[in-house]
């Protein structure tokens, strides 16, 4: 279980560290008129907030793919997106197919051009990375997976176990249900081509 529960340990510390940089950029712009030494500091600590973001959001892609890769059928995304008959062409294409995937895409970019502004905005490095982490956090939410009560969930994690999404199968009845899980069902034929693997990373790189 360790992919599943090392891929949730990015997404929980990508999403708190996103939230913690905003909040520190927030309180560098608050203060830079009354003591630019706090305002510093706040910048400081917005720009290793928004570092541990970013390296989460690369340790969340490289998980799900490792997942992928191995053809890990107990986690729902990978039965669900893709096959053992699946060329690794491919593979890159299963993380788009579902909705998860496109959160992940969107926050890999973000993440990019957050670090990308560090290094080039000068003086506008706290106000631009302020909004770049608060839509982080936003765009973070929609993993998580977490429930509120028994109706109100808040995003999907794409590292749910398949027995978790599939609760009411009558084969998690079984203790070795995976021995009969063979195969996943498939990516769908219209995204197997090429340039259905570089056309939503560009997309959403120019979006």
């Amino acid at each position: 279980m360790w992919p599943g529960q090392l891929g949730q340990f990015f997404v929980i510390t990508a999403f708190i560290a996103s939230l913690f940089s905003a909040f520190s950029y927030f309180r560098a712009v608050g203060t830079e008129k009354k003591n630019l030494v706090d305002s510093a500091s706040w910048q400081t600590l917005g720009r290793g907030g928004f570092v541990i973001h970013a390296i989460s959001i690369f340790g969340i892609f490289a998980t799900l793919y490792y997942i992928i890769a191995s053809h890990l059928f107990e986690y729902h995304y990978a039965w669900e997106h893709s096959s053992l008959a699946l060329p690794a062409k491919y593979l890159l294409s299963c993380f788009w197919e579902g909705q998860q995937g496109s959160f992940m895409l969107w926050a890999f970019w973000h993440s990019v051009l957050g670090l990308i502004v560090m290094r080039t905005a000068g003086v506008l490095e706290t106000r631009t990375m302020a909004i770049i982490a608060l839509v982080q956090a936003c765009i973070g939410s929609m993993l998580l997976g977490f429930y509120f009560g028994s109706d109100i969930e808040v995003g999907k994690t794409p590292f749910m176990l398949l027995r978790t999404a599939m609760q009411d199968a009558p084969i998690f009845s079984s203790a070795n249900y995976m021995s009969f899980i063979h195969d996943g069902n498939g990516l769908n034929p219209l995204l197997q081509n090429y340039w259905m693997v570089i056309h939503p990373p560009i997309i959403y790189l120019y979006g």
